[in-house]
C-alpha cells in the first residue's frame, strides 16, 4: 500500500503517510461487521477505493478552508482518502444509510480525522452551501445535477472554479449531452499506471 500512494503523491507528511498505511486493515475490520465493501474489492481496496478516490486530487489541489460535500459516500469514498490528503479543507460525507455512516465515523475516528462530518442524509435534503462537491458515480449526471446544483457555492476561492468532481468511467458521452461546454473530462490513466483505471476519468463540472 505505502509504495503505491508514495509513488504517486512522494510529498505526503509521516502523518499523512500512517493514516493511509492503517486505512486497508480498518476496513477489513469493519467490513467484517458492517459490509459496505464487496469482498473482492476489499483484497484491492488500495486501488479500487483509495488510489480512485486520490485522482481528484490529481486534477485540482483543494485550498485549506475549502468546503467540499461527499454524496452517497458509501463506506468513505472518496471522501475519507481525500480528507487525509487535505487536512485544512473541511469535509461533510452524507448516505441515506446509516449502516455505512456508521462505518464512515468510526474509520474517521479511528484515523484521527478531525476535518470529517458523517451524517446520513439525502442529497435533496441539505441545504448548506460548498465549494465543491464530489461523488463516485452514484446516479446518472443529470439526476446528481438536479440534487446538488443548490448547494455549489458561487463563491470561488480555488484553481477551479467551484463545481462538481465526479468519478466515472466507461464511454460518457450519451450521459453528459447537453453538459459538454461546462464539462472537462480527465483520464486518470495520465496520472495512475494501473490497468484497473484503463477506462475511468475524474469528470469536473462547473455550473457557474
Amino acid at each position: 500500500m505505502g509504495l503505491v500512494i508514495e509513488q504517486y503523491f512522494p510529498n505526503l507528511t509521516e502523518k499523512q503517510y500512517r493514516q493511509f498505511a492503517i486505512l486497508p486493515e480498518l476496513y477489513a475490520d469493519w467490513n467484517e461487521k458492517i459490509n459496505v465493501i464487496s469482498r473482492k474489492d476489499i483484497e484491492n481496496i488500495t486501488e479500487k477505493h483509495i488510489l480512485h478516490s486520490l485522482a481528484i486530487a490529481k486534477v485540482i489541489q483543494f485550498k485549506p478552508e475549502t468546503k467540499i460535500l461527499d454524496v452517497g459516500t458509501g463506506g468513505g469514498f472518496p471522501g475519507i482518502p481525500l480528507a487525509i490528503m487535505f487536512p485544512e479543507c473541511e469535509f461533510h460525507l452524507v448516505d441515506s444509510i446509516a449502516k455505512k455512516i456508521k462505518v464512515v465515523s468510526e474509520i474517521s475516528n479511528a484515523v484521527g480525522l478531525t476535518n470529517v462530518k458523517a451524517e446520513q442524509a439525502r442529497a435533496e435534503t441539505l441545504k448548506a452551501q460548498y465549494d465543491f462537491v464530489i461523488s463516485r458515480a452514484v446516479t446518472a449526471f443529470p439526476e446528481f445535477l438536479s440534487w446538488v446544483k443548490k448547494n455549489i457555492s458561487k463563491a470561488n476561492h480555488n484553481e477551479l472554479p467551484n463545481g462538481i468532481l465526479y468519478l466515472k468511467g466507461g464511454d460518457l458521452s450519451e450521459e453528459f449531452l447537453g453538459f459538454e461546454s461546462q464539462t472537462t473530462f480527465f483520464d486518470i490513466p495520465n496520472y495512475f499506471d494501473e490497468k484497473f483505471f484503463e477506462t475511468k476519468k475524474v469528470v469536473y463540472f462547473s455550473p457557474i
